[in-house]
């Protein structure tokens, strides 16, 4: 009597690349970069966030096709380090708890309501829309009383991200965000540019210190051969 086949285990690839383009113009990518930067700058010293761009993310163990890529996403809980995508399984089950979206004009309506959808039903806490070009931001958050559920937040102009820290202000038609410790959002450049800045003004004050050492030196020595001596202070 032959024995019975053995269960064929199927296989299951899971892409690191959806082939779609990270944005579609420079003001998405900038946006994205920014806020990318920025999220990693405010928690650089905690090993248990983990923030990415443009990532994929599938929540579903043996389910390649439900899988989205937000433009950024944070998640708490998960350590720092390189992936090639989100295995929700593989992160302790924890989904991101914050994503964000930057829209451009190539972005339809019904593209945004099936993200919302999604990150409705895979457990996001927050998830925010940025539209640089109508200069506004929409956002959800998780429902304390429907957990199922995410509820819009009704004015975002002076929001508070409860898990980010972040405020997110409207102001004079532009949209700006700000750090936890009150600063603005800001791109690699301006943050290389004041680096520099600050540099500049440390070596300054080297020199200017030096010099002036310099002459008070060259001072002593005059009076020295005048006969007077500095008593030391």
């Amino acid at each position: 009597m032959s024995a019975l086949p053995k269960e064929e285990i199927k296989v299951v690839e899971y892409p690191d690349s959806d082939g779609e383009l990270m944005a579609d113009n420079t003001e998405q990518f900038n946006w994205i970069v920014e806020i990318k930067e920025s999220l990693e700058l405010i928690f650089a010293e905690d090993q248990n966030v983990f923030v990415a761009g443009d990532l994929l993310w599938y929540p579903v163990k043996g389910d390649n096709k439900t899988r989205v890529a937000p433009d950024v996403l944070v998640a708490f809980g998960r350590t720092k380090g390189r992936r090639g995508s989100y295995k929700q399984w593989e992160e302790d089950g924890i989904a991101p708890q914050v994503v964000f979206e930057v829209l451009s004009p190539g972005n339809t309506l019904k593209e945004m309501i099936k993200k919302w959808k999604f990150y409705e039903r895979y457990g996001v806490e927050e998830y925010y829309v940025i539209d640089p070009d109508h200069k506004n931001v929409d956002g959800w958050i998780r429902s304390k009383t429907r957990p199922e559920e995410m509820e819009v937040i009704e004015e975002i102009s002076g929001w508070v991200s409860p898990r980010l820290q972040i405020r997110f202000e409207i102001e004079d038609g532009e949209i700006k965000l700000y750090r936890p410790d009150g600063n603005l959002f800001e791109s690699y450049v301006e943050v290389a540019r004041k680096r520099d800045e600050e540099r500049n003004r440390a070596e300054q004050a080297e020199r200017e210190k030096e010099e002036a050492l310099a002459r008070l030196q060259q001072m002593s020595e005059k009076l020295k051969a005048l006969g007077i001596e500095l008593e030391p202070s």
